[in-house]
C-alpha cells in the first residue's frame, strides 16, 4: 500500500520530498524484517536484537543484582570484548531460595543500567530469573550459549547445594537445555574484601572462554552442569580439582526472639502505633473472620519468647512464638581430599559436576575431568 503525505497547502516539491522519504523508510523496515525475521512471535520481542556476531551470556545470581561478584563479573567479561552480555538477575538477596519459583503472584521487572550489558532486576527469586530469560518472554532470543550463576559471595558446596539459589539458577538452565555454571567464592568473615572478589571474577575469565568455545564445538560436557567453588585466596590457587559433593552443612541455629526484635518493624511500630490500632480495629470490625473472633473473645493469647518459660496452657489459649534463623559458621574436618568443602579449604579451585539424575555420576565424573584437562591444560588439573 502506497503511503503519502496530504496535502496541506504545502509546496508541491515538499510534498514529493516527504513522500520518498516515506516511502524509503517503509521499504527498508520490510528488508529488515525479512533479513531478521525470527521464530519467535513478535509480542515478545520486547528487548532489541542481540550482537549475533558474539556469542551471547546470560549471567545471573542470588544475591542481587547490585552484589559486587555479579558487577565485578560483568566488567571483567565486558572488558575481554568477546561476549555479548545480557544479565537477569534478583531485585535483593535471594541466597536461600533453592528452587522456588514464583506462582499465584506478579513478578514485576525493570531494565537497569549495566554499562554495556542488557540488564534487568527481577522481584522474584534466582529461578524465576532463569526461567523468565530463557522463556522468550523477555529477551529476543531463543537462549544464550551459555548461562553464569555468579559470583556469588560464600560456598556453595555440600548439602549447602539444595538451599542455595546459585546452584538453582544454574540448574534451571540445565533443565531448560542450556548449559551452565554457578562460580562462588569462599568468602571468610573479617579476611575477605571485595578486591578478592575482583580477582576471583578475572581469574574465571579463561574458564568461561573455554567453556564457550567448546560449547560451540559440540565438546562440552552436556549431562551436567558445573558448581565451581574458588577460594579465598583466589591469585593464590593451586590450581583445579575436580571434586564430589561432600555432606558439609552449614549448622543452623534457631534462636527464639521475641515480637518486635526486628529493628524495622519496631520503627515502624512505634511511629505508627495509633494509626495501626484504628486500621486493625476497622479491619476487625469489617470482616468476617474479625467477627468470628469477636465470637471466640474468651480465648487469650499468649505470647512468649522462649520455649523453656512456656509451659502448659489449656486449650483456651493460643500460643504464638517468634524466632529468627542463622546460619553457622563450621571449622574444616578431616575428610577425602576429593571433597568439595576439603579441596577449596585446601587452597584449590573445586569443580563439582553436577546432574539432573544421580545416575552415571562416574561417566559425568570422567567426562568432566578430560574436558578441563583438555581445555585448561594438565598444569592446572590435579
Amino acid at each position: 500500500m502506497a503511503t503519502s503525505v496530504k496535502n496541506n497547502s504545502l509546496p508541491p516539491s515538499l510534498i514529493s520530498n516527504l513522500n520518498q522519504v516515506l516511502l524509503s523508510r517503509q521499504q527498508h523496515t520490510i528488508d529488515h524484517q525479512s533479513t531478521h525475521s525470527s521464530s519467535l512471535p513478535s509480542h515478545s520481542r520486547n528487548v532489541d536484537e542481540p550482537d549475533c556476531s558474539k556469542p551471547l551470556l546470560l549471567i545471573t545470581n542470588c544475591e542481587g543484582i547490585d552484589s559486587p561478584g555479579l558487577i565485578f563479573l560483568v566488567q571483567a567479561l565486558l572488558s575481554d570484548a568477546r561476549f555479548t552480555l545480557h544479565v537477569c538477575a534478583p531485585q535483593s538477596d535471594k541466597s536461600v531460595a533453592g528452587h522456588s519459583l514464583t506462582v499465584r503472584e506478579t513478578v514485576a521487572v525493570c531494565s537497569v543500567e549495566m554499562s554495556g550489558a542488557t540488564g534487568f532486576e527481577v522481584s522474584g527469586t534466582p529461578v524465576d530469573c532463569v526461567s523468565l530469560a530463557l522463556s522468550g518472554a523477555l529477551f529476543s532470543w531463543s537462549k544464550p550459549v551459555l548461562v553464569i550463576s555468579g559470583i556469588n559471595r560464600g560456598s556453595s558446596y555440600g548439602r549447602n547445594m539444595f538451599y542455595s539459589g546459585a546452584v538453582a539458577a544454574a540448574r534451571e538452565a540445565l533443565i531448560c537445555g542450556v548449559p551452565s555454571l554457578c562460580l562462588s567464592f569462599n568468602w571468610k568473615k573479617d579476611v575477605s574484601s571485595e578486591s578478592d572478589l575482583k580477582n576471583a571474577a578475572d581469574f574465571c575469565l579463561p574458564l568461561i572462554s573455554a567453556a564457550v568455545r567448546d560449547i560451540e564445538r559440540g565438546k562440552f560436557p552436556e549431562s551436567c552442569f558445573l558448581n565451581i567453588e574458588i577460594p579465598s585466596s583466589p591469585l593464590a590457587n593451586k590450581g583445579f580439582k575436580l571434586t564430589r559433593q561432600s555432606l558439609w552443612r552449614s549448622p543452623l541455629s534457631w534462636k527464639a526472639v521475641s515480637a518486635n526484635r526486628h529493628p524495622a518493624a519496631g520503627q515502624y511500630l512505634s511511629n505508627q502505633q495509633s494509626l495501626g490500632i484504628k486500621l486493625a480495629q476497622l479491619s476487625r470490625d469489617a470482616s468476617a473472620a474479625g467477627a468470628a473472633r469477636r465470637l471466640n473473645s474468651h480465648r487469650k493469647n499468649v505470647e512468649i519468647e522462649s520455649v523453656g518459660i512456656a509451659g502448659k496452657f489449656n486449650g483456651q489459649q493460643t500460643v504464638k512464638k517468634y524466632f529468627r534463623l542463622e546460619l553457622l559458621e563450621k571449622e574444616t574436618e578431616k575428610a577425602d581430599d576429593n571433597l568439595d568443602f576439603k579441596a577449596v579449604e585446601d587452597g584449590y579451585v573445586a569443580v563439582t559436576p553436577l546432574s539432573l539424575s544421580s545416575t552415571d555420576q562416574s561417566k559425568i565424573e570422567t567426562e568432566v575431568s578430560s574436558w578441563i584437562s583438555a581445555a585448561l591444560g594438565k598444569e592446572q588439573w590435579n
